[in-house]
């Protein structure tokens, strides 16, 4: 058992260091062909900080662990909207703009109960559960939604000269030791997220703790570790919009591609168990969209609003062991 505990922390901690290290490296690759940064925040930094979920989704779905799949994607988006936002708007009312009002945290309200009406086999077939076609759909809306923005933004801002600037500014690793660094961090991914889901597993079946709920909470937390590190330095540097735009982005992400990328390799068995978070994710991003709309303080999240959300995590995860 402590063997277990001690190697799922060995997990975490190559999962951590995996994404930060690939980011870093792809990172750098991007600045010296000139990419602009606003594309590379758009695309390595939200994907890179959720490579944990991705990573462990795939090898989920390769040894049958479906349960954990679900678990990890819903149980990151309460983690990343009830714990990380609301940890961070205590610490510093968080600025929201009116794309993420308007465009953004709609949507992520609408990918949310779109999944869970596929789960029930409300919509696509008839039958508790995501299938290959409906993963490839999922996959699909992940394509438009992550890549619309970043087309109609390249019109406007790529610039060479300014961007060469900034590339000629920063201080540089060469092309070489990024590509060390990228492979590093896949393989440092690849068996964080071994031993995160072997372990937990074992560790589950040993106590009597479901998958369902391995994957709410253990796997759920560990795995939003970059996003909570990425969204508490910005927070504290002022940079909320960068707080927010990981997390909302991350929890589409974890939706369309961790969901659909898993069912793609093997059909998704969906407990209607998992409902009740399905829910509660929904009514959080439509409490969120409340506060920066209708709230005293429109367009922020005040600390005190930040404490709700907070203290519904809490008492979230006190209503799954119960």
């Amino acid at each position: 058992m402590f063997l277990n505990i001690f190697m799922i922390i060995i997990g975490f901690i190559a999962l951590v260091f995996g994404a930060d290290i690939l980011v870093k490296g792809s990172s750098n690759i991007a600045k010296k062909f000139y990419i602009p940064e606003v594309i590379i925040g758009l695309t390595i930094v939200c994907i890179g900080t959720s490579l944990p979920e991705l990573i462990i989704t795939a090898t989920s779905s390769m040894k049958g662990y479906t349960d954990l799949i679900i678990g990890n994607a819903i149980g990151s988006n309460l983690c990343n909207i009830l714990l990380i936002l609301g940890f961070s708007s205590m610490l510093r009312p968080m600025i929201i703009d009116k794309d993420m009002k308007t465009v953004h945290i709609p949507i992520s309200i609408i990918v949310t109960i779109l999944v869970l009406l596929l789960g029930n086999g409300i919509i696509g077939y008839k039958e508790a559960s995501i299938n290959r076609i409906e993963g490839w759909a999922l996959l699909i809306i992940f394509a438009v939604y992550f890549t619309f923005p970043i087309i109609t933004t390249v019109k406007d801002i790529i610039k060479t000269e300014g961007n060469k600037k900034k590339a000629n500014a920063h201080k540089e690793i060469s092309i070489i030791t990024s590509i060390i660094y990228i492979l590093i961090g896949i393989i440092a991914l690849k068996y964080g997220g071994d031993f995160v889901v072997d372990n937990a597993v074992i560790i589950a079946n040993e106590v009597g703790i479901s998958e369902k709920i391995t994957g709410l909470t253990i796997i759920a937390v560990g795995t939003a570790l970059p996003e909570l590190i990425t969204s508490i330095i910005a927070t504290l540097k002022r940079e909320t919009d960068l707080a927010i735009g990981n997390l909302i982005g991350s929890s589409i992400l974890n939706l369309c591609l961790i969901l659909g990328l898993g069912a793609a390799i093997t059909p998704i068995e969906f407990s209607l168990d998992f409902n009740f978070s399905f829910i509660l994710s929904a009514i959080s991003l439509l409490l969120l969209w409340i506060f920066c709309n209708l709230g005293k303080g429109k367009n922020t999240i005040s600390r005190f609003e930040g404490g709700i959300l907070f203290s519904l995590y809490v008492v979230y995860i006190i209503t799954l062991f119960i």
